[in-house]
């Protein structure tokens, strides 16, 4: 049996990469359920953590979630004025030309494009090469690679429903709201293994409070910690994930830093009480399934578009979240928001919202099975 080829596209960050991963394994376990072969392919950055992500990431033992990675070289258009701007033109030329002569000895079924400005050029290429286009859009508002590559879908997935209103009204009968896609692991998270991970015992007296500054780290939120410990130690059990901004902090019982967490992501989040984080979308949602109350505190100024504080207000707005934007981020705010949040009630009332946000029916299942009915309509 002919096996169907289907490329995926994004990059850039694992809030690109690991969704599309989710995707691509609902993809595969729907065609072996079905008795079809299918062949994934990935079309990423030619440089950064892309290849490592994709080829790291496995739907069994003995089988990657994609089975080829192809390297694409990717530029991006800047909110400021750097000389940057100039040169990435020629690295989107390149990485159209990359894209479409990939595509063309591939020949893919489709593509599915998860975001990034790597998935701009993929996306172009397919829409002249007659390749159907999907692409989804994790954020409470599209970006620019999004608004792009939305000429060129058949669909348009998006995680909330408020998010069509920032589409034009010759898209909106292309979207379909999807939810946003969390790696299958996230729902079978246990929080007795991300006790033991963190050697905290079962029956600690203290909430733990899990903080979360993004891949890089966040020196906003480090200094924050920094400032406050003393406050912080006194009523949690502190993980911290620093990131690369590293503290001049500790450790101990009430205080457990870490540079990065990897695989036990997923259990030391089921193992918190309360998450305080940055609003990338990936980790406020990946929170939301594991049902966690959320301080957030959104990426703001001049590089950035805003996608975090929109993202933030919208969890505020559902009542999963509280907020700290930026101006009203202090140490006597950071202890009147935990302090409220702790309290057993609205502890609870912030689970129950968070949780409900991810209920029904997953969304990586979801647009898998959109994807599937598209592959296999006409067969």
């Amino acid at each position: 049996m002919e096996k169907i080829k289907v490329c995926f596209t994004g990059g850039g960050t694992g809030g690109h990469i690991y969704p599309g991963l989710a995707v691509c394994d609902e993809l595969r376990k729907i065609c072996e359920k079905n008795q079809n072969q299918i062949e994934i392919y990935w079309l990423g950055n030619s440089c950064g953590m892309d290849k490592n992500l994709v080829e790291n990431s496995f739907y069994s033992e003995n089988q990657r979630s994609a089975d080829y990675f192809v390297k694409i070289p990717s530029g991006k258009l800047r909110r400021y004025f750097s000389f940057k701007n100039f040169l990435d033109i020629f690295k989107i030329f390149s990485g159209f030309i990359v894209s479409f002569f990939a595509l063309l000895k591939i020949r893919p079924s489709l593509l599915f494009s998860k975001g990034g400005f790597v998935s701009v050029p993929p996306c172009f290429s397919a829409k002249i090469l007659k390749i159907p286009v999907f692409t989804h859009e994790c954020d409470f508002t599209p970006g620019l690679a999004t608004k792009l590559n939305s000429r060129c879908a058949e669909n348009i997935f998006v995680s909330c429903k408020q998010t069509a209103d920032y589409f034009p009204d010759n898209l909106k009968s292309k979207i379909v709201v999807t939810g946003n896609p969390v790696r299958p692991s996230f729902y079978s998270a246990s929080a007795k293994n991300g006790l033991e991970f963190l050697n905290i015992p079962e029956n600690h007296e203290k909430p733990v409070l899990l903080v979360l500054g993004g891949s890089s780290g966040s020196l906003q939120i480090n200094t924050l910690i920094e400032e406050n410990i003393s406050w912080l130690t006194e009523r949690f059990i502190v993980v911290h994930q620093t990131g690369k901004n590293q503290v001049k902090i500790q450790n101990s019982d009430d205080y457990k830093a870490y540079q990065f967490i990897y695989a036990q992501m997923k259990d030391v989040i089921a193992a918190s009480d309360i998450v305080l984080s940055r609003s990338g979308a990936n980790s406020i949602w990946e929170c939301s399934v594991c049902a966690k109350p959320m301080l957030l505190i959104p990426l703001s100024g001049s590089g950035t578009r805003g996608d975090q504080i929109e993202n933030a207000r919208f969890f505020e707005t559902e009542g999963a979240a509280k907020v700290l934007y930026d101006g009203s981020v202090n140490s006597e705010n950071l202890k009147s928001a935990l302090s409220q949040m702790i309290l057993k009630d609205n502890l609870q009332k912030y689970s129950e919202n968070s949780k409900r946000l991810s209920s029904g029916e997953k969304p990586a299942e979801k647009i898998a099975s959109l994807l599937y009915q598209k592959l296999f309509s006409n067969k």
